[in-house]
């Protein structure tokens, strides 16, 4: 029996829920996860694994206008993927009409000539007729191979999808080991689950300024001890991130330290310190070691 295998690339704009569709499929959390813009900012590598196949998920940050140093690389990162990919998922709001942004990528990906599944999420927020009419706009933006309803963050439709996911894939070889869900070294993982506490808990004008670098990871007597700085840009967002008494930057902490706990399977041990990194954004040399 012949196997087959594939990239395929997680194609939407922000905030659609491309990482919680990653999450799912791959069966691990390995994307942040927030309501916030540029949740992701790099690409998120998620494996799904079949009997006789391989989709190797790409969640690439959301198509969007460069502003600054770190978004020109998130754009680079999307239209470099893009050109890599074997097929792609077209993800879609359900409960929003279609936008600019959306009929941009379905441009996109018309070009690119690859094959598509649509993916039309969040359907949990619509009724049955909602969810019909939904179906409707987005039949008519990209030739598809397949067009799926789903709820990633409720698990509806996501076995449908995943069991759809070999018609984009050829023959070809086995990219990562069964059971494995990610390329990204611990690091990046508590990183991403890190930024995705702050996300949840900050207000609109933190995220965009927030970074995680991940310092250290090493054994303890009982799991393992993670030291990592949460970058900020100014004083006064540092204070934001603090919190009166510490109570916010414990508070993420906890979360953080709990999600970790849960994807490594050992107690994990937090460090966390709030540092200022004027115009990190903008920091070459910054960017580089953050992996962006």
């Amino acid at each position: 029996m012949s196997y087959r295998s594939g990239l395929v690339a997680l194609a939407g704009r922000p905030n659609v829920g491309k990482s919680t569709l990653a999450n799912a499929l791959a069966g691990s959390h390995v994307a942040a996860v927030s309501p916030r813009p540029q949740t992701t900012r790099r690409r998120i590598t998620a494996v799904v694994h079949g009997e006789d196949w391989q989709a190797v998920m790409l969640d690439l940050p959301g198509f969007q206008r460069p502003a600054d140093g770190l978004t020109v690389r998130m754009q680079a990162t999307v239209d470099g993927s893009l050109a890599d990919c074997d097929a792609a998922l077209y993800v879609l709001n359900a409960a929003e009409p279609v936008g600019g942004g959306d009929r941009f990528i379905a441009e996109r990906l018309r070009a690119s000539k690859l094959p598509v599944i649509t993916v039309l999420n969040q359907i949990d927020r619509l009724s049955r007729d909602e969810v019909a009419a939904a179906i409707a706009r987005a039949a008519l933006l990209v030739p598809f191979v397949e067009l799926h309803p789903v709820s990633a963050r409720e698990g509806e439709g996501v076995e449908a999808l995943r069991a759809d996911l070999p018609q984009l894939l050829t023959e070809g070889p086995r990219f990562f080991p069964e059971g494995m869900a990610t390329d990204q070294t611990e690091e990046e993982l508590a990183a991403e689950l890190i930024r995705e506490a702050a996300l949840l808990r900050l207000r609109q004008e933190i995220p965009h300024a927030l970074a995680v670098d991940v310092q250290e990871i090493e054994p303890a007597r009982h799991g393992v001890v993670v030291r990592a700085a949460v970058l900020v840009e100014t004083e006064s967002q540092k204070g934001i991130v603090v919190g009166k008494g510490g109570g916010m930057i414990r508070d993420i902490g906890s979360a953080a330290r709990s999600a970790l706990g849960r994807l490594w399977g050992t107690e994990v041990h937090l460090d966390l310190t709030v540092r200022v990194r004027k115009r990190w954004r903008d920091d070459e040399s910054m960017l580089t070691r953050l992996g962006l």
